[in-house]
């Protein structure tokens, strides 16, 4: 007798955790490309990134959400909100835990909601690369309980197929979702202006990229050689407008050239790109305003 073939599962799987926990670097190593940037200053992400990875039996949908935002600003709340529709809309989720920095209150608060909207849960300990391989504590007894726990390496690939495996097996049998040769649900334009402010963090010191946003006015395919690309850093003030362009427009000239670099390596083709500072001192104060620029 032919055996029957497997049932094809799909379904949405959340990525949670509090800021720098790994999630965007995870779901960028799953993935096989950069989807999400990645930096070394907490709460780089901002909006909930649909990331696709389509297998032979399984189609995996991951959600990666912003860590959790403490402060009373509205884009804290309209981050915090974005978490937790996803916590409510996912069949699937993975709490991380970076491993060298171990639980943390954030943990509490996702598992708790996660409990109450009885969403299964698989523990995902981070970032093992950078601890020793005994990681006692693991996995901590806070966590309650849990469909699986797993420790990986995005860095190294160490524990990505026995997490897959696992993940595979908790969703419910469906067809693809998405066309399999789809990587995400989000414009380029929009890709393109998170490779902007990706490099807004990696440059610029201190708090300033936080109140920073980038909006992409004008993307130009019409030619076949080269993409032609301007957006607006908005900042809030006059005297933050004068750090990001520089001392005689170097600072704003070494943002451009790194993001250009970027830009090209994901559209793989050459990009001219024009960047202008605007001082917009309430595009972090209008909710409608926050959701245009794609954040949350």
């Amino acid at each position: 007798m032919t055996p029957e073939p497997l049932a094809h599962r799909a379904g949405i799987v959340a990525l949670l955790g509090p800021p720098n926990a790994g999630k965007s670097t995870l779901l960028n190593c799953i993935l096989g490309q950069k989807l999400a940037i990645v930096t070394a200053k907490p709460q780089t992400t901002r909006s909930r990134i649909l990331g696709i990875h389509s297998l032979p039996d399984a189609q995996i949908v991951f959600i990666d959400t912003p860590g959790l935002h403490h402060g009373g600003k509205l884009l804290n709340a309209v981050l915090n909100e974005a978490v937790a529709e996803t916590v409510r809309d996912c069949e699937l989720a993975l709490v991380l835990v970076d491993l060298g920095r171990g639980w943390t209150q954030d943990h509490d608060e996702l598992v708790e909601a996660l409990r109450d909207a009885k969403t299964p849960t698989i523990l995902v300990g981070s970032k093992l690369d950078l601890v020793s391989a005994e990681t006692p504590g693991w996995p901590p007894p806070a966590a309650g309980d849990v469909l699986a726990h797993h420790r990986v390496s995005a860095r190294t690939g160490h524990g990505l197929p026995a997490l897959l495996e696992t993940i595979v097996a908790q969703l419910p049998e469906s067809p693809p979702l998405y066309p399999e040769d789809d990587l995400t649900d989000r414009p380029v334009r929009w890709l393109a202006a998170e490779l902007v402010r990706e490099v807004l963090f990696e440059e610029l010191e201190q708090e300033l990229p936080y109140g920073m946003a980038v909006e992409v006015i004008e993307f130009d395919e019409s030619r076949p050689d080269i993409v032609k690309l301007r957006a607006n850093l908005l900042v809030a003030r006059d005297s933050q407008k004068r750090i990001v362009i520089g001392s005689k427009g170097r600072q704003i000239k070494r943002i451009g050239t790194r993001a250009r670099r970027s830009i090209e390596q994901l559209l793989d083709t050459r990009v001219h790109l024009d960047l202008w500072v605007k001082v917009d001192p309430r595009w972090a104060r209008d909710k409608d305003r926050i959701e245009d620029l794609g954040y949350g």
